[in-house]
């Protein structure tokens, strides 16, 4: 199982590890934490160097509620960091975290390499064209709604079949345009109450039958601290519980704040032979 990133194929039949560099002012756990150059060019040298094969960058703070930001606003905050970091880091694979098509068609002829989208296609009508005309990777994750709206919109008769059939139509809709490379993401916390992701978690491999690789992203995340009564800054032991659980049920990437510790579960769950 493998995606083709500028060339590189990137077989994900072990799993890899994907940093998570938030841009935004107001993201949950480090909002506002990475404004300052030299921070920036230290926290992604360290993911790298402890094992991280994506660096996942964020300007559109995504979390429930969050304020919604133009285009212009977005890429003021993205695209000079896109270029530091392939100027300081020539090899490095940038994962861009957009719904928006000019966003994503800018990154990636600045030189990222993969596209990882929240609305599957359904907040820009042009995304999935415009990915499949780039010729990159395409992660797309289930949400209903919008960031702004999404915690309203997490009634379902069945999830997982609803999941499903969702996958099933943006897949079709991407092979359609084009793009052979493609992972899904199920969006924990997206349009999902604390049960509803648990209850996913358990049941992540009935995403198996699209063949595709699954992103599980779970860090720090409030299914966590509010199920242990903490908050996001001491949920890395849940964290890394959850990723266990992840890779487990057969998630191929695990896209995380703290990458060494997310390294070190692929480690440990490859060497008892899963």
């Amino acid at each position: 199982m493998t995606i083709n990133c500028k060339g590189s194929l990137i077989n994900l039949s072990t799993p890899k590890v994907m940093g998570i560099l938030n841009l935004t002012p107001d993201s949950f756990y480090d909002g506002g934490k990475y404004k300052n150059i030299d921070r920036v060019l230290k926290q992604v040298e360290q993911m790298l160097i402890d094992g991280a094969t994506f660096i996942d960058l964020g300007a559109y703070s995504s979390r429930p509620g969050a304020d919604h930001i133009t285009i212009e606003e977005e890429e003021k905050r993205m695209l000079p960091i896109v270029s530091l970091l392939l100027n300081e880091f020539p090899e490095i694979l940038l994962s861009i975290d957009t719904f928006r098509s000019e966003i994503a068609k800018s990154c990636i002829e600045v030189g990222a390499a993969l596209i990882n989208d929240i609305s599957a296609g359904n907040l820009d009508k042009n995304m999935i064209a415009t990915v499949g005309t780039l010729g990159v990777p395409y992660i797309m994750m289930h949400m209903k709604g919008t960031p702004q709206t999404m915690k309203s919109l997490n009634q379902y008769d069945h999830l997982i079949h609803e999941m499903n059939m969702y996958f099933a139509e943006k897949i079709a809709e991407a092979r359609k345009h084009g793009i052979n490379d493609m992972v899904i993401d199920p969006g924990f916390g997206f349009a999902k109450d604390a049960h509803q992701n648990f209850d996913l978690l358990k049941n992540l491999k009935l995403l198996e039958v699209h063949n595709l690789p699954i992103l599980a992203g779970v860090s720090r995340k409030s299914m966590i601290y509010k199920t242990l009564n903490s908050t996001p800054q001491e949920a890395l032991n849940g964290t890394t519980s959850l990723n266990t659980i992840a890779l487990l049920n057969g998630a191929s990437v695990l896209r995380v704040h703290d990458v060494k510790e997310a390294v070190e579960c692929v480690t440990l769950v490859k060497e008892c032979g899963f």
